[in-house]
């Protein structure tokens, strides 16, 4: 079963995969370098900064020497992801010891920028040139009312109110890559993956959608470096802070556009000129994924007798219960439902396994049983695992069968053939019977004619 792969891919992991090139152009940028110097372990950002004045090579021997005792797999870590996103170079000296040399250019850059102090990368507007500028709590608002309609639009619900214009294509482009498919004649439909998506955690959701959304560039003429390289700028402004649109170039105005379609921007036009405004779904780009997955408060209660009780106003979440759950009735303020076999059944078959409904409910589990162990009734997690066991109950395998075997010498030996392919589905060696799976029918045949 296809699993969205999200939480081990971060922006740094997308930096440590583009090419050496790249990666040197992104070390142009002194905002880029501290961004790859946060984003470090401990011991890597130890070396980094012990080595940012030496600008010849350092032995390996060298530097496990400022490790403990017990820090040889941390100091392996360490030094793989250092090497993984060229802030190191590794060099074999005559003698043939391995020596570290710190990249000259991230050196270069890094130290400008910590004597320059961090300049930021553009000055916010004056107060006296922008119109009222939303506070932080209406910011939080419009990016979660942001992200609630793009999800939305994912669903496909007949419910979704679109607040704002349509998806733009090239968000969409980002859907159709594995979470929507498309027949013809027919309207978007969820793959596997895009059910298995709406059950994950928005910072997970996020990344998903980013880390696309640069896999693509190429195709949209868009240097994925320069697009990693503003995307981590973001990261450096004031949430809440208006900036010019007009210092930006063609590609980022573009970027920004499809950045505030997910809520990680807003934009606003005065008389004259227009601006962006971050959200801190923005100012959070640098940092990990498990350091910004902080709990929010969860809303859904679900009692011993299936009853499943979600204390929200949002459609989202009420079209995400959907999902594998019985919705019964709304409320204004309270979504009422019930767990069954049927919808289960239905999660199951859509590629949705039990074990994301049972984290999907205790990540969102009301604050009045979060704290309870466990927070999802073990009889209601149990029986959700026993009702996904029962469609794994009876595996199908394509096979053949075998029997008028005019020897048991051939009987044996087309026996041993099947085994050495682990095809050797069941035998009865009595009445000389077999039968094997069918990927070596036609090999199982020729050896069998060989034999004759």
């Amino acid at each position: 079963m296809p699993q969205v792969r999200i939480i081990a891919k971060n922006f740094m992991d997308m930096v440590a995969s583009l090419p050496a090139m790249k990666l040197d152009k992104l070390y142009d940028n002194p905002f880029i370098c501290e961004a790859i110097l946060r984003s470090l372990p401990p011991l890597a950002k130890k070396y980094v900064l012990q080595m940012l004045y030496i600008d010849v090579a350092v032995t390996d021997t060298l530097l496990q020497e400022w490790v403990l005792a017990d820090g040889a797999s941390k100091h392996k870590v360490a030094v793989d992801r250092l090497i993984q996103l060229r802030v190191f170079t590794e060099v074999v000296d005559r003698k043939k010891e391995t020596t570290y040399l710190l990249n000259q250019k991230f050196r270069m850059n890094l130290r400008e920028h910590i004597i320059r102090g961090g300049v930021p990368p553009r000055e916010p507007m004056a107060a006296n040139i922008t119109v009222r500028l939303p506070s932080l709590e209406d910011l939080d608002n419009y990016a979660a009312q942001q992200w609630e309609c793009f999800l939305l639009h994912l669903i496909n619900s007949a419910e979704a109110e679109v607040t704002t214009k349509s998806i733009s294509p090239s968000m969409m482009k980002v859907f159709q890559r594995g979470l929507l498919s498309q027949r013809d004649k027919e309207g978007p439909r969820l793959t596997e993956s895009g059910f298995q998506f709406l059950l994950m955690d928005t910072n997970a959701q996020l990344w998903y959608i980013i880390r696309e959304y640069i896999s693509n560039s190429e195709d949209r003429g868009v240097d994925s470096a320069d697009l990693i390289s503003f995307l981590l700028e973001l990261s450096f402004h004031v949430t809440g802070e208006a900036y010019n649109v007009n210092t930006l170039d063609d590609i980022q105005r573009t970027t920004v556009k499809d950045l505030a379609d997910l809520g990680l921007i807003k934009l606003q036009q005065g008389r004259k000129d227009s601006w962006f405004i971050p959200t801190k779904l923005a100012t959070n780009l640098s940092i990990s994924l498990s350091d910004a997955s902080s709990r929010k408060q969860g809303y859904v209660v679900v009692e011993t007798n299936f009853r499943l009780y979600a204390y929200s106003t949002s459609k989202l979440h009420c079209e995400i219960l959907r999902l594998f759950a019985r919705v019964e009735y709304q409320l204004p303020n309270l979504i009422v439902g019930s767990i069954t076999k049927e919808n289960l059944y239905k999660a199951f078959q859509n590629g949705i396994t039990a074990d994301q409904i049972i984290s999907f409910l205790q990540q969102n589990a009301h604050p009045r049983v979060a704290e309870r162990v466990p927070s999802v009734p073990e009889n209601v997690t149990d029986q959700i695992r026993l009702w996904e066991s029962d469609l794994n109950r009876v595996e199908m395998t394509p096979a053949h069968f075998f029997d008028d075997f005019p020897s048991r010498d051939m009987f044996e030996a087309a026996c041993d053939f099947a085994r050495e392919f682990s095809s050797l589905l069941w035998e009865d060696s009595k009445k000389m019977r077999l039968i094997v799976k069918s990927e070596i029918y036609g090999h199982m045949k020729d050896h069998l004619s060989r034999q004759k």
